[in-house]
């Protein structure tokens, strides 16, 4: 009979309603990710914030005591009052001063805008659809965003070969990153080295995240990419942060290996295209 072969009726719905609610996952995977980065990120904008204010109130000191100098330019007696005046502020030092208080102010609010702008790189829906992008400004944005997470877990070395511009839904791409990095920085007991390594070849690049933590054993590695699979105790981990990836890399035609040696530490590979071929779906 035909009839059996017919798709229902029903089922184009039934396809889009799972579309729609791997999105809703994805997005709410990665929400919850930058829930676990907000503290780190709160620490990392406080510290620029709390020496600026501190700069601030000692501007408010020196000011002060500049006013005191020029006022006095109107009521002094003599040229003299104005040199004891001057040395009683110690202007010198003032002047010095006032010049490395402003740098490190200006540094700091750069910190902070730096920040806060990769956070609206991850945080924003985006629409889905696949742009030329810069992978290694993806990469420096993730590492703003979780900087916290690795400055006390190791050292991250950046190798980064000439890559072209890769046709990519970016924010996807960082999100792989960051569940990358975060994994890495979890695996690495003490301290240690994180490498983010770029290739390219033909028409596909690499980019390989290699760290020297506990590495996986082989009875795990063959599950880490499936839904709801962790060795990280209960509240610590969802276990979706490498399913989701596999699936944001397999949705952009490309692949994702790993290479692990217990006590020795992890490699993850990304292959992606550097065209998208079109599906015919509208990405």
């Amino acid at each position: 009979m035909t009839h059996s072969a017919q798709t229902p009726p029903d089922q184009d719905a039934l396809n889009a309603r799972l579309e729609q609610a791997n999105r809703q996952l994805m997005q709410s995977e990665k929400l919850a990710a930058i829930g676990q980065l907000a503290a780190g990120v709160a620490h990392e904008i406080n510290n620029p914030v709390g020496y600026v204010y501190s700069n601030l109130q000692s501007l408010e000191t020196y000011l002060n005591d500049l006013f005191r100098l020029t006022e006095a330019v109107d009521t002094a007696r003599s040229l003299d009052d104005l040199r004891l005046i001057k040395q009683n502020i110690d202007y010198e030092f003032l002047r010095n001063d006032l010049k490395d208080l402003l740098a490190e102010s200006r540094e700091g609010i750069e910190r902070v805008k730096t920040i806060i702008s990769a956070m609206k790189d991850f945080s924003h829906i985006e629409e889905e659809s696949f742009k030329p992008a810069d992978l290694h400004k993806g990469i420096d944005t993730t590492l703003n965003v979780v900087n916290n997470e690795l400055k006390y877990k190791a050292e991250v070395v950046r190798d980064f070969g000439d890559l072209p511009e890769v046709e990519c839904i970016i924010s996807q791409i960082n999100q792989v990153i960051m569940n990358l990095l975060v994994n890495a920085a979890h695996a690495i007991d003490e301290f240690g080295k994180i490498t983010i390594r770029t290739r390219h070849q033909g028409d596909t690049v690499t980019v390989e995240i290699e760290d020297t933590g506990a590495g996986i054993s082989p009875d795990h590695l063959s599950r880490i990419f499936e839904p709801f699979f962790t060795t990280k105790p209960v509240g610590k981990g969802t276990g979706l942060g490498l399913s989701l990836s596999f699936n944001i890399i397999e949705k952009h035609n490309g692949r994702i290996d790993v290479d692990s040696t217990p006590g020795h530490g992890t490699c993850f590979r990304i292959t992606l295209p550097v065209r998208h071929p079109d599906t015919g779906d509208g990405g």
